[in-house]
């Protein structure tokens, strides 16, 4: 699914129009991006957990040239953990 389609889901079953939606949509993802880039916990009970992680630093290999070694740098990465409710849907459909 993409935000459009998002988008013109929503306005169909709520009757807001859809530059209304997109426009709260866009708010929401601005705010949750803002709050990972801030390392905060964003959380939403029954859908899910997004996290900042740090990856560790560690040697990688080039696969067109095995003997060769690359060093692959820490970096941070979001993480997501789906909710109890999440996870029995997707499960159980």
């Amino acid at each position: 699914m993409t935000k459009r389609e998002l988008v013109v889901r929503i306005s169909k079953e709520t009757g807001i129009i859809q530059e209304d939606v997109h426009a709260i949509i866009q708010k929401t993802l601005d705010y949750i991006t803002e709050g990972l880039a801030n390392g905060d916990h964003v959380e939403f009970r029954d859908f899910g957990v997004f996290d900042v992680a740090v990856r560790k630093p560690r040697i990688g290999r080039n696969p067109h040239k095995p003997k060769e070694t690359v060093q692959i740098p820490a970096r941070k990465v979001v993480k997501f953990k789906p909710g109890k409710k999440m996870k029995d849907i997707v499960l159980n459909s």
